[in-house]
């Protein structure tokens, strides 16, 4: 749930606060990979092949 779609405040800091230690868990893994991770639809692609080395579309065909 992103932060403008939570109905009450507490909701919203939630949120905003898994934003952040996201962000920061990122970092450190990219630092550690020694580049930075995919995004978006790169990213979808890449944890889809890893689990068994077919694309998410050659799934959806199955």
């Amino acid at each position: 749930m992103g932060i403008e779609q939570a109905p009450t405040e507490k909701g919203k800091q939630a949120a905003r606060g898994l934003r952040k230690t996201t962000a920061a868990e990122e970092k450190k893994v990219e630092a550690k990979k020694g580049s930075d991770l995919a995004k978006g639809s790169e990213r979808f692609e890449e944890r889809s092949k890893s689990s068994d080395g077919k694309s998410a579309g050659t799934k959806q065909l199955l």
